[in-house]
């Protein structure tokens, strides 16, 4: 069955999202008003009777002084990936995206290929032979995922070779912390918590640790923990206005699409993350924490207050984002994994970032340029 690809409005688009159990945030219309340096547009695909059977959005990152640009679909788009014409799909994409002045494509399949259970990374961080998560069996693997990848590959794309270190990408995180949901209480989600996670949890409740939702105003307190957490971690913190802009444009799409939770302990906020929600998936999107009086737990009542509250919101996953791949006690990334799957979810991998070249010369060059950053 031929489909055509065309920009749909955003109206279009967001009706499309509402429709689904749920679609990435970063696929949704209000992403692209997040990212001032990209231009964004919303493309669908339609079948032979007209009707809309598939959506993306599509941000173009101009090229300085060359009428030329890199289009990027990051976690998506949300088409149907287990078509048996995928080329049908992906193909009029191509073709339109070409017509915009893109020299190279990136897409992010939002496709499972395998996931541990916390059990399962427990025993792999515990086994002083493993070196990473992809050499340790998975606990499930998805069917037609292996199929898909060499589908992709026959018709010219490519994995992204900005793949990253231990799993992290310059796009998205392949690997992601995934914590079910779907029929649990809030008493069998946190029996699923390990020793450690049950203990904090107590210790916040103990001490007096409130946890409260707050709003624009208090992105500022937001940002001056994540600031000190960036600091403490080694990475370069994002601009206050990029949090600002978030806000604005996801709240505007939908009031309670993010959410700013702060812990308070004896008048001070000693934590704070925000969280996103799209249909009947939760996302903890960043967190920020103070190194002070970390006895209190504030980390741990935080992700309790949001776990519990996406429960209440119907959530299917709470999802705690990127982890690592590597199980090296060294790598200073394990803490991270270790404090997520205590929680009791299960690590997940992706597809990945796939490229495809339009133009091979400027995406060579693209890639070296990418390389040593």
């Amino acid at each position: 069955m031929s489909r055509h690809v065309k920009p749909i409005t955003r109206e279009e688009h967001l009706r499309f999202v509402a429709a689904r159990r749920s679609v990435s945030h970063l696929q949704t219309p209000a992403w692209g008003d997040v990212k001032p340096d990209w231009r964004a547009e919303s493309l669908g695909w339609f079948d032979e009777g007209g009707d809309l059977v598939g959506a993306g959005l599509v941000l173009l990152r101009p090229l300085p002084r060359l009428k030329r640009c890199l289009a990027y679909l990051p976690e998506g788009p949300v088409i149907d990936w287990d078509a048996p014409d995928l080329e049908r799909w992906l193909e009029p994409m191509l073709a339109h995206l070409k017509g915009r002045g893109a020299f190279s494509v990136k897409m992010g399949p939002p496709v499972v290929t395998r996931r541990w259970s916390a059990e399962a990374v427990k025993e792999a961080i515990a086994d002083p032979g493993a070196r990473r998560l992809a050499d340790v069996p998975p606990t499930e693997r998805e069917p037609g995922a292996e199929e898909l990848a060499e589908r992709l590959r026959r018709m010219g794309w490519r994995p992204s070779a900005s793949g990253g270190e231990n799993g992290f990408a310059a796009g998205q995180p392949r690997y992601v912390c995934q914590l079910p949901l779907t029929g649990r209480t809030p008493e069998q989600v946190h029996g699923g918590f390990n020793q450690q996670w049950r203990r904090n949890v107590k210790k916040a409740e103990k001490a007096g640790v409130k946890v409260v939702r707050g709003d624009r105003e208090d992105l500022r307190t937001f940002y001056e923990l994540y600031v000190e957490t960036a600091e403490r971690d080694r990475f370069v913190p994002r601009p206050l206005g990029y949090f600002e802009r978030m806000w604005t444009a996801l709240t505007a799409e939908d009031p309670d699409r993010m959410r700013l939770y702060l812990a308070h302990h004896d008048g001070e906020v000693l934590a704070a993350a925000t969280m996103l929600t799209v249909g009947d998936h939760v996302w903890y999107s960043y967190g920020a924490s103070t190194a002070r009086r970390r006895e209190v737990q504030p980390n741990n009542a935080l992700q309790w207050r949001m776990i519990c509250d996406a429960l209440e919101l119907g959530a299917s996953v709470y999802d705690f984002r990127g982890i690592t791949d590597t199980l090296d006690e060294d790598d200073h990334l394990l803490g991270l994994l270790r404090f997520k799957v205590g929680a009791g979810g299960r690590a997940v991998e992706y597809l990945g970032e796939w490229d495809y070249p339009l133009n091979r010369v400027l995406h060579k060059a693209l890639d070296l340029y990418m390389a040593r950053r």
